[in-house]
């Protein structure tokens, strides 16, 4: 499983601008619909405590939808977030 989760719709905007964001930072991450799997978004909502989508992982942290993850691109601690779960992954798997 890739480190970076984002929980979506192929239609709404707002995931379409979090793919491009996150496209456009190289971030390999997992693209799971939730639209036609109803206890999917259901658990997704649990989870988050969202309702909306999308909704964000990377690894352990909830980082939310796109807003979100744009204010922490626009603060600079995006990168910060994704490159201690990537050091974090390689010293799991040692």
């Amino acid at each position: 499983m890739h480190q970076v989760v984002l929980y979506g719709t192929p239609f709404c905007p707002y995931c379409t601008a979090a793919r491009h964001l996150l496209s456009a930072k190289d971030v390999s991450f997992d693209d799971i619909s939730v639209d036609s799997d109803m206890d999917l978004r259901r658990e997704i909502m649990e989870k988050s405590g969202q309702r909306t989508v999308p909704q964000i992982w990377i690894g352990d942290t909830h980082v939310g939808g796109y807003s979100e993850l744009q204010q922490l691109e626009t603060l600079g601690e995006l990168d910060t977030l994704l490159k201690n779960r990537v050091e974090l992954d390689k010293t799991d798997a040692i």
